[in-house]
């Protein structure tokens, strides 16, 4: 049986890196004695949670254009020549039979390279709103695996296949995780849970809104769960408390989601994507920070179909306390919000990639 060879790239975020795990995974457990690399961005986070899941990553010296004239802008160019230079170099030694690509900044040099030395390609595209690099990559990849519907008008129709967005397999059955979730938090089981994930690196305004809010969520018998990120855990840190547990990052993403009851969060492809296989009720809070407020459309998909609530920024001080208190006392509600967003969920999405992938190889 032939021995083959993968390449993995997505990064800068957790909503990049954990696909692309998730790929690798399924790809090893079809193809045990396969070669994975994964080439990231240097300085970025898949450079230290790649190798935490048992891989070996490569850096590419690329970044980001700012939105304003800067030093790294002028600098862009360069890298750029640098990281198509070095990509060609990692294609040529490793010799893949194919490269896959979900999102972030190294997958575009990459997978450029790549279908220009006439290795296939494949995307991932998680967002309802693709970004520009995954745009640009659409015309030269073989198959594109998109998470939503109606984006003919970003890619070639003929090309893209709705598989979902892949998530972590633990997550699929975590009602029986309940208990041991309890236990691994250290929660009262009398006590509703409120889960609060700001992404893997943070979110300022939900942070200062759970801060504003804190004393009132925790008078109405409420336990939070709050998901800083490490880029503010020195400022929050200091409301761990008896109903309070602050984390910059949390690991069991499976325990968490089994304890919570309640979850405010960002509206990121991969966090949509997991709450719908988790079924929780969520109230989405979208950062409207993104390219093309693609947050708010990937969470528009799901409160459009009744399956969650949605709070934009500007709204939260007139509206946040108001909309917990209701959903907080309405058992009903809950439930009905859970049920709807587990029918969204596309839980064999990371099999169907796969699928993709190795139709791809077999040709």
């Amino acid at each position: 049986m032939k021995q083959y060879k993968f390449i993995l790239s997505g990064g800068g975020t957790g909503g990049h890196i954990y696909p692309a795990i998730a790929i690798a995974n399924e790809l090893k457990f079809r193809f045990p004695d396969a070669e994975f690399l994964f080439v990231g961005a240097k300085d970025k986070m898949e450079m230290q949670k790649v190798p935490q899941s048992g891989y070996q990553i490569k850096g590419l010296w690329i970044s980001g254009l700012q939105r304003k004239v800067s030093l790294p802008n002028l600098m862009f160019p360069f890298k750029l020549v640098d990281s198509l230079w070095e990509s060609k170099k990692i294609l040529k030694r490793f010799q893949p039979d194919v490269v896959i690509g979900t999102g972030g900044f190294a997958s575009g040099p990459l997978l450029k390279m790549a279908s220009m030395m006439g290795i296939p390609t494949v995307i991932q595209e998680q967002n309802s709103f693709p970004g520009i690099t995954n745009k640009l990559l659409s015309k030269k990849a073989d198959v594109i695996c998109v998470a939503y519907e109606n984006l003919e008008r970003f890619f070639p129709e003929e090309k893209m296949v709705l598989t979902g967005n892949p998530v972590r397999q633990d997550l699929i059955d975590i009602e029986s995780k309940r208990t041991e979730a309890i236990q691994h938090f250290n929660l009262d089981p009398n006590k509703k849970t409120l889960l609060v994930l700001g992404g893997s690196l943070g979110a300022r305004r939900l942070n200062q809104l759970i801060e504003k809010e804190l004393e009132n969520i925790v008078s109405q018998n409420v336990q939070i769960i709050w998901q800083c990120g490490k880029l503010y855990f020195e400022e929050y840190k200091k409301y761990n408390a008896n109903n309070v547990q602050v984390f910059p990052f949390i690991e069991r993403m499976d325990l968490v989601y089994a304890a919570s009851d309640i979850v405010i969060s960002r509206a990121g492809a991969s966090s949509v994507s997991e709450l719908s296989i988790v079924g929780k009720p969520v109230i989405f809070i979208p950062s409207p920070n993104v390219a093309e407020d693609h947050q708010t459309k990937n969470a528009k998909s799901i409160v459009d179909k009744k399956g969650g609530l949605l709070l934009r920024e500007s709204e939260l001080d007139a509206e946040f306390s108001l909309v917990f208190e209701a959903l907080l006392k309405d058992q009903g509600k809950q439930n009905q919000l859970s049920e709807n967003i587990k029918q969204l969920a596309m839980p064999e999405a990371t099999k169907t990639i796969v699928d993709e992938i190795v139709k791809l190889i077999k040709k």
